[in-house]
């Protein structure tokens, strides 16, 4: 008998190993083809410190766009960048920046609302933008909040069963905050690998702005699509949008709030890259400097003689442009 069962229990192992074999093969295909067409499981997106400092953060094309998103909602606002950094942190302890349809009963999308607590609709609290902005109604409430530790500022909005947890992601959102409100200019870069999921061209990129920001960030701008100045109602995004190139002119007098020219043309562009995959995004330009999508390390580099008045700032970070060229 002992002899008739051993090439049960190989055939068994082999069996095992083998499964094992498949399992991980699999996993191992989907992963690559995750980060061959910019799924969401793909790196793709990095911001970096202006500190000298060393420190990164790498997180993916759906999570730039969400960050993107908080961040637009909270400066057209007229908020501080500290406000900013509480809501993505928040999200990220939250949700992971990923607008999810489930979690702990009836919680919903980035910041993980409740509609039975009031906080809107699931229709609308799974819009990213609307639940941003039902996070600052509510933070701005909180008395001194830009003087709170992050971790009590944030439980007084989400009051979660484990307040200390939002501490661990302040650093990285302070950095996507620092990147994306434009206060520290070429920071984040995106590979720019184009998604199936969204219509792509010029006038995709202009409903998406007005998503985010606000119509003014267009009707009152003086923006131009393909250079004719008359830009058509940007509420909707037709799947037959053609090329082309969407100009934002950056002035003092434009809605910056707080921000200073500079920092509003840095984050409109640092707003184009964290949505390039989505909006099929190839190249964008500000203050004498170009990101192009698909370049192995997707730095922003210097307009060599283009430094003409519309791609850039001046020296003193006054007016400028900047221009969104799409794919398709």
């Amino acid at each position: 008998m002992p002899k008739s069962s051993l090439p049960s229990k190989r055939r068994g192992r082999l069996f095992r190993f083998g499964a094992a074999f498949v399992v991980l093969l699999a996993v191992a295909g989907y992963l690559v083809v995750q980060y061959i067409t910019g799924g969401t499981g793909a790196p793709g997106c990095k911001v970096v410190s202006a500190e000298g400092d060393g420190a990164t953060y790498e997180f993916t094309p759906e999570q730039a766009v969400n960050a993107a998103t908080i961040t637009a909602v909270g400066t057209s606002r007229e908020l501080p960048e500290r406000a900013v950094t509480i809501a993505l942190a928040t999200a990220l302890q939250e949700s992971a920046l990923r607008n999810i349809d489930y979690g702990d009963r009836d919680s919903l999308g980035l910041f993980q609302q409740r509609p039975s607590q009031g906080w809107g609709t699931p229709e609308e609290i799974m819009d990213p933008a609307y639940a941003a902005g039902k996070f600052y109604d509510h933070l701005v409430k909180v008395p001194g909040y830009t003087r709170l530790p992050l971790t009590v500022a944030a439980q007084k909005v989400q009051r979660s069963g484990y307040p200390q947890a939002y501490a661990k992601h302040e650093p990285d959102a302070a950095l996507l905050a620092a990147a994306l409100t434009g206060r520290s200019g070429a920071t984040l870069t995106c590979e720019g690998r184009p998604a199936a999921t969204r219509a792509a061209g010029a006038d995709a990129v202009r409903a998406a702005l007005v998503r985010d920001f606000g119509r003014d960030v267009l009707d009152t701008a003086g923006a131009e699509v393909d250079g004719d100045g008359k830009p058509s109602p940007a509420t909707s995004a037709p799947a037959g949008s053609g090329p082309g190139t969407v100009t934002l002119p950056v002035t003092a007098e434009k809605g910056t709030g707080g921000q200073s020219p500079r920092a509003r043309g840095w984050q409109l562009a640092h707003w184009a890259v964290a949505n390039a995959s989505e909006l099929h995004i190839k190249r964008v330009t500000y203050a004498g400097r170009e990101w192009v999508a698909g370049n192995t390390d997707s730095r922003w580099r210097p307009i060599d003689g283009k430094h003409d008045g519309k791609n850039s700032a001046d020296a003193s970070g006054g007016a400028g442009a900047v221009r969104i060229t799409t794919a398709q």
